[in-house]
């Protein structure tokens, strides 16, 4: 009797441990060469039909951003808006609107939260189809002042909605932009990214910036590696969108199914810890 209550004890005492050091485990942020430490998130928390936080949140609303698109980007629940679920959505649709056939959303921080340095990530289920082209990326926050490309622009995920299993991971800058940007793309084995959730990510600091898929390393830029100035020792501002045709897609055809929606569960920023 004594021995079996010493054994449960013992057992007792394992299992506790295992749970604390899980929980430790759990705890721990980030991925790469440290840990990294919460400072800023955004969980899409709150009613259905909702607009994003506007204190966060603004909304370029319009066309015509240098890229060909063809939607009209709204401010409208039907694009942009919470599902009541912990989820954002912004909703490409087919309607006639303010002169173009198209209709999405773009939302951005600009003047409302900036970063420079850190990991920044954001858990998202893509939409598909042709000519539909969904982004999670970073603007310098000078662009105003310096405009593009010489603000750098960072493309943590990127994507052509006819290429279901490719993202692709690029940075834009004086001498390197558009089609002499330094890219790379990253094949989901055997799946989808329009079929579930997947975590999208880059490890930022002034010397490199590496890129993520679901904690997969795929991608390293280095002042080395560009064909210019590094311009990406400054803080940039968020940006989320679904644009619809554009050069880098072109157009929709028969058959593009439309809505096509864009879930993005949460969208973080943490601070290397030491």
């Amino acid at each position: 009797m004594i021995r079996n209550k010493i054994d449960f004890v013992l057992v007792l005492i394992v299992s506790i441990s295992m749970l604390f050091l899980a929980a430790c485990s759990s705890s721990s942020e980030g991925n790469g060469d440290g840990n990294f430490e919460l400072v800023w998130e955004d969980d899409f928390d709150g009613p259905i039909g909702q607009l994003p936080d506007t204190a966060t949140w603004n909304f370029d609303i319009g066309t015509g951003w240098g890229n060909n698109q063809l939607e009209f980007d709204t401010d409208r629940p039907t694009n942009v808006s919470l599902d009541g679920q912990g989820n954002l959505l912004i909703i490409a649709r087919e309607e006639s609107f303010q002169g173009s056939n198209y209709t999405s959303a773009r939302i951005t921080t600009a003047n409302k939260f900036t970063r420079k340095f850190g990991r920044i990530e954001a858990r998202i289920q893509l939409p598909w189809g042709q000519g539909i082209w969904p982004a999670f990326w970073l603007l310098g926050e000078n662009f105003n002042t310096v405009g593009w490309p010489q603000c750098g622009e960072i493309d943590i995920m990127e994507y052509r909605g006819q290429e279901p299993s490719i993202v692709h991971a690029t940075v834009h800058g004086p001498g390197y932009s558009a089609g002499g940007g330094v890219t790379r793309s990253y094949t989901l084995p055997n799946s989808r990214f329009d079929t579930g959730f997947h975590i999208f990510a880059i490890e930022w600091n002034e010397n490199s910036i590496d890129w993520y898929v679901d904690d997969k390393l795929y991608h390293r830029v280095t002042p080395d590696d560009v064909n210019g100035a590094w311009v990406f020792n400054q803080p940039f501002f968020i940006i989320l969108n679904v644009a619809v045709g554009g050069g880098y897609v072109g157009p929709p055809d028969a058959t593009t199914v439309f809505p096509q929606t864009m879930v993005i569960d949460y969208v973080r920023v943490y601070n290397k810890s030491s």
